[in-house]
């Protein structure tokens, strides 16, 4: 990686650390003390983060979505990436852990809840897509326009819900700093927020369907779609 990226990620890394406020997790500095294994849970997602981004600093394609979900992003650190893949409990799909980063990435959640992991519809169709297809994976990166995971209120921390303006608007430093740390080719958004958020900063962006409520068929011909043209 060039020496100018690595100082921007350097500072993106940096810029995920904010202070606590309502209805907000962040799961690379923050605690779920009901659903996390332990207390180094926090510190484990930062270090899944940091060596899945480590495997695509040639990536020349980001796609990015909205915010980091519950069944996701929350437990694994990766957008759009759950714990059982992660876990190899989604290789009947075709979907090995590997996919996703040669190095052997930690759950977080608690066996308790879920004996298997979390498990996001929206990773399994878009990884369930690049798999498929035959692309390789350490081409893409996977982030979101809010990169923090905002829920629905303090009794319901596993819920999702959609982040406000303001909310949106503090994302655009981290991705400003994602998008210095490399070189992609093409940007693509899924969904109108994502288009959004990219719009305020001046940059282009291809957009195809959310996959997310029904959107999964269109999702899957569009990205192929814009990844062909």
């Amino acid at each position: 990686m060039p020496k100018e990226n690595k100082k921007h990620l350097e500072a993106f890394f940096k810029s995920l650390k904010r202070n606590e406020s309502g209805l907000i997790f962040n799961p690379w500095f923050d605690s779920d003390t009901k659903n996390d294994m332990n207390k180094n849970a926090p510190k484990k997602r930062l270090a899944n983060l940091k060596y899945y981004l480590a495997e695509r600093t040639n990536a020349e394609y980001l796609l990015l979505a909205e915010a980091l979900g519950y069944q996701g992003g929350h437990f694994t650190g990766i957008a759009m990436t759950s714990e059982r893949i992660i876990l190899g409990k989604m290789t009947h799909k075709g979907i090995c852990p590997d996919h996703v980063c040669n190095t052997l990435l930690s759950r977080t959640s608690n066996p308790k809840k879920y004996k298997d992991g979390f498990n996001e519809p929206t990773a399994t169709i878009v990884w369930g897509k690049l798999v498929s297809e035959g692309l390789n994976p350490r081409n893409y990166v996977f982030w979101n326009a809010f990169p923090w995971h905002p829920f629905k209120n303090a009794d319901k921390i596993l819920s999702n819900r959609t982040p406000t303006t303001s909310e949106l608007k503090e994302g655009e430093i981290v991705l400003r700093l994602l998008l210095k740390s490399f070189n992609f080719k093409k940007i693509i958004a899924l969904g109108n927020k994502a288009e959004s958020s990219l719009n305020k900063i001046s940059i282009e962006a291809e957009k195809v369907r959310h996959p997310a409520m029904g959107g999964a068929e269109l999702f899957r011909k569009q990205f192929l779609q814009v990844i062909n043209k």
